[in-house]
């Protein structure tokens, strides 16, 4: 019987130190963080934000559309047409995939199927779940079959761990395996995860973390969180031990995170040394690493550790939209470089765990920026097909051979395919959007409701102090509209709490309740409602959209409004072709000029020489594409004749003076460019270098 973790999740209290959407005081120099003893574990902090059960949210609108695209797609579809996941699977029993790339689909795969409640997908990855639920081994181990045990029927103990196989894949089923229990309660995941983690605590001892690869001694954080997840469930703290000790045993990100010596040596370094510490994806995951020590610690220095790290990894790395550099390790902040389609997806988990942990408002604007920008222009609109890494600049997508920290000698890196580049990310790309709706909404431990981030959804909970059930409908084309409208339905009045946040790019919004303003609020804060709502109740979140531009890599400027990013829009001809080991694929060109530059007036004066367009509506059939874009942006530019030469498969930035201009020559004539949302597009320049 499914239990109300809701109700069960609204009963914890909030940490002493913190306040709702605030962060923790944040004290102390990060170089003197050092990993918490295994038995020093007393200070465990409950999350600001609690997460709600998977299915709570509903998508509805364009976001629905979304996933149900997906559904239809690879993400629903994987295991039919992917034959390292489809054929004799070892999380089947087989032997065949037992490494990462089912348990990432899965990771994608089992929040879609409850997020649209789709009966056919859920027996589909339910097959998978139930076969590692039914297969645990006495001891606690779990997994496929392993060779030793195949070959000589080795039973696998904590006195024999190294018959066993390496933790990381392990890591991402138990992601699975936790959403999957907040959807439905079933009474076998605690029990199970309990004698996993009790095989773990003895187990480590003869195996360590990294006994088999720098993967999981790189990624055992997300062990870690795992563990304090079911602490918070059962209160055995005996897990708050053993997350300590993998802790021990796994890259200290958190250290370095906070010492600006890696992020420096990151920024220099592109040999073969030590580049685990450096790899995208790594570090993307590593992100959540100081939250999670603080869930533990309750040490306020892993918290500045997260703060200098993140800011020194955007600052260093960061590109316009949202992302670091990453291909696959980081690689600078030059809008030439890429970024591998992994690393988003997994800097978007890990910015949902630090959102609840924390309640730290600039990851809910990294988050935002990142999924609105980033992620939806890295794979085709049938959700078939996906690019390895996608570059700011783009302004063609082909084979070759880039400045990329990881060349790719078979030069498939850069074109859309279902197999080009790594497998990893055709494989991993689901949780993207699936963990982004599973989060718009948090739920608070003042029994209240938190709206962190905005898209259309129906949201249901209990709330209050008779934890009432509430429905509320956001209906919203955001993020290109500006207007989010919440409509509750109860059964009778009931008093809670609603936070919402007004993000950092917003001046001044409004809030109204039944048609009447209720309150204006800066952006850069989280505002609480806290009142007794009636049946039918309409709030109206207002969050004005205005044009502005920001500076990035090599003095280049992006055009940007509200928490989108825009681009040139450029008319796309797309190619294809055929590769004899990693098949189809796509290749795509411009059809015009791409070679502007801002004038400088766009700079000093956004509002005034920015005209923004409403073209089209955001219908429910909505795809992330050019066809689809419901706002353009022109702006007067000029071409540069000499910025057409592609080195290395991409356009290098034109050389600027101290003053942001180009220095070259640059035509006379002013014309009138169009831009669109960055997500919409395949080929574009969305960093432009400014010109008189």
């Amino acid at each position: 019987m499914k239990k109300n973790l809701v109700a069960a999740s609204l009963s914890v209290l909030l940490c002493a130190s913190c306040k709702p959407g605030q962060p923790a005081e944040v004290v102390s120099n990060p170089e003197t963080i050092t990993p918490a003893p295994v038995a020093g574990t007393a200070a465990y902090v409950a999350p600001v934000y609690i997460e709600l059960p998977l299915g709570a949210i509903k998508p509805q609108g364009w976001l629905l559309h979304q996933l149900q695209i997906m559904r239809d797609g690879t993400t629903g579809h994987l295991d039919e047409v992917y034959a390292k996941v489809r054929d004799d699977n070892g999380w089947l029993g087989g032997q065949g995939d037992g490494w990462e790339e089912t348990p990432y689909w899965l990771d994608g795969a089992v929040p879609l199927a409850y997020l649209l409640d789709d009966k056919a997908l859920q027996e589909k990855v339910l097959q998978y779940i139930n076969w590692t639920l039914d297969n645990q081994r006495p001891s606690g181990y779990f997994g496929p079959i392993t060779k030793a045990e195949r070959e000589s029927g080795a039973k696998i103990t904590a006195d024999n761990p190294e018959l066993g196989e390496d933790w990381w894949p392990k890591m991402i089923m138990l992601k699975v395996l936790k959403q999957y229990y907040t959807a439905t309660g079933d009474e076998r995941v605690i029990p199970f995860m309990t004698r996993y983690f009790n095989y773990q605590q003895e187990a480590l001892k003869k195996a360590p973390i990294g006994n088999w690869t720098e993967w999981s001694e790189s990624r055992g954080h997300d062990n870690v969180l795992m563990a304090q997840w079911l602490y918070g469930i059962t209160k055995d703290k005996s897990l708050l031990e053993l997350a300590a000790l993998i802790e021990s045993q796994t890259f200290p990100w958190s250290t370095w995170l906070g010492n600006r010596d890696w992020a420096i040596n990151a920024a220099t370094q592109q040999n073969d040394q030590n580049w685990m510490h450096r790899h995208g994806v790594n570090v993307a995951m590593a992100i959540k690493d100081p939250a999670v020590n603080y869930q533990r610690t309750g040490d306020v220095q892993y918290l500045k550790a997260l703060n200098t790290g993140f800011n020194d990894l955007m600052t260093l790395h960061g590109l316009p939209y949202g992302m670091f550099s990453a291909d696959e390790d980081l690689h600078g902040n030059n809008p030439t470089q890429g970024t591998e389609l992994c690393a988003i997806v997994e800097s978007m988990y890990s910015l949902e765990e630090i959102i609840g942990i924390t309640g730290d408002q600039r990851y809910m604007d990294a988050l935002e920026r990142m999924t609105f920008n980033a992620l939806p222009t890295q794979t085709t609109d049938d959700y078939n097909n996906k690019q390895y890494f996608q570059i700011a600049n783009q302004v063609q997508v082909k084979r070759g051979v880039f400045n990329f920290s990881l060349p790719f000698e078979r030069e498939m890196n850069n074109v859309f395919g279902m197999r080009s580049g790594y497998t990893c990310c055709l494989a991993n790309m689901h949780q993207g959007w699936t963990k982004f709706a599973s989060h718009l909404w948090y739920a608070t431990p003042d029994k209240g409701l938190a709206a962190l981030e905005y898209s259309p959804n129906q949201i249901t909970a209990k709330v209050g102090e008779k934890q009432t059930e509430v429905v509320i409908d956001e209906e919203t084309s955001y993020p290109f509209d500006d207007v989010i409208t919440f409509h509750l339905n109860t059964s009778g009045d009931v008093a809670f709490p609603l936070q919402l946040r007004i993000p950092s790019w917003c001046q001044q919004a409004i809030v109204s309740l039944n048609g009447q303003q209720l309150r204006s609020a800066e952006g850069g804060q989280i505002i609480t409602i806290n009142r007794t709502w009636q049946n039918n109740d309409k709030l109206a979140l207002q969050l004005p959209m205005e044009v502005s531009t920001s500076n990035w890599g090599r003095n280049s400027r992006t055009v940007e409004r509200g928490p989108l990013v825009y681009a040139l829009k450029l008319e796309e001809k797309w190619e294809k072709g055929h590769d004899e080991k990693e098949g189809d694929y796509y290749s795509v060109f411009p059809k015009g000029a791409w070679n502007y530059g801002l004038l400088q007036k766009v700079v000093q004066a956004p509002a005034e020489n920015l005209e923004v367009r409403k073209v089209k509506p955001v219908t429910e059939d909505f795809v992330w594409n050019l066809q689809h874009a419901p706002i353009e942006i022109t702006a007067p530019a000029k071409k540069i004749p000499g910025w057409k030469t592609i080195e290395n498969g991409t356009a290098p930035q034109p050389v600027t003076a101290r003053d942001g201009l180009f220095m070259g020559q640059v035509d006379d004539k002013v014309e009138t460019i169009t831009l669109v949302p960055y997500g919409c597009t395949k080929v574009r320049v969305v960093a432009f270098p400014v010109v008189k």
